[in-house]
């Protein structure tokens, strides 16, 4: 009994001692600006990176101009979302999408379009319609085919609309600063939706219930079948 309170001594005290080295460990500096930027430009490049691979650009001249094109436009909205956030923080107001929404529209618009026009010089429509699902991680692919199995019965004029929605939630998307944001936005259509089908005839509590209840059926652990013996064999 003794031996083993004094192994849960020791385990505990080990325990504390790497718990407070380790806090200690990560009581670092904050990044430099230029380790921040650093930071963000991999990023940017990146992500840049995997639009170019989705695109498969044989012309070598074209792919650096998309490239420089799409590196310039992450870094554009990285100012203007600065410019956003001095602004609300003078006004004393907190940072978030529902504050930054209207001035991300006003700030945003000219940008998306100019942005669009250059895309378009060296891009067919369809890689041009590429580069928009990259920047917006593929969300309205992936919240088409949810309402597709979420709502049943669905009628060809329904899915055509929510299609149609959720493009024009890509359109803005592709604005927002941050990942959270871009999904904020696409709440705000996937909203749109909902009220749609609703007014449509379609029950959209019952609609998300049903579809919660199918998925967790389906996750669910099955019953492993009992362990033959030879009784049973028998």
């Amino acid at each position: 009994m003794k031996k083993n309170c004094f192994s849960v001594m020791l385990i505990a005290t080990t325990i504390t001692f790497f718990v407070g080295s380790s806090s200690a460990q990560d009581t670092v500096s904050p990044a430099t600006p230029q380790e921040v930027e650093a930071m963000y430009t991999t990023a940017i490049e990146s992500r840049t990176a995997d639009i170019l691979s989705t695109l498969k650009l044989t012309d070598s001249e074209k792919s650096v101009r998309v490239r420089d094109l799409i590196i310039a436009q992450y870094r554009t909205l990285k100012a203007r979302d600065a410019a956003i956030d001095a602004l609300l923080k003078l006004q004393g107001k907190e940072i978030n999408y529902e504050n930054r929404a209207s001035l991300l529209e006003s700030q945003s618009k000219p940008l998306h379009d100019q942005f669009l026009v250059k895309l378009s010089a060296d891009l067919t429509s369809d890689q041009v319609e590429m580069v928009k699902d990259k920047m917006t991680y593929n969300k309205v692919r992936v919240t088409y085919d949810a309402y597709c199995s979420i709502v049943p019965n669905l009628t060809d004029t329904e899915k055509a609309r929510i299609l149609a929605t959720l493009k024009l939630a890509r359109e803005e998307a592709m604005d927002g600063g941050t990942a959270k944001e871009k999904s904020e936005i696409f709440k705000k259509y996937k909203d749109q939706i909902n009220d749609y089908l609703t007014a449509d005839g379609h029950d959209m509590a019952k609609a998300f219930k049903d579809f919660e209840a199918k998925q967790q059926a389906a996750n669910k652990p099955q019953d492993q079948p009992a362990p033959k013996t030879a009784a049973s064999e028998k």
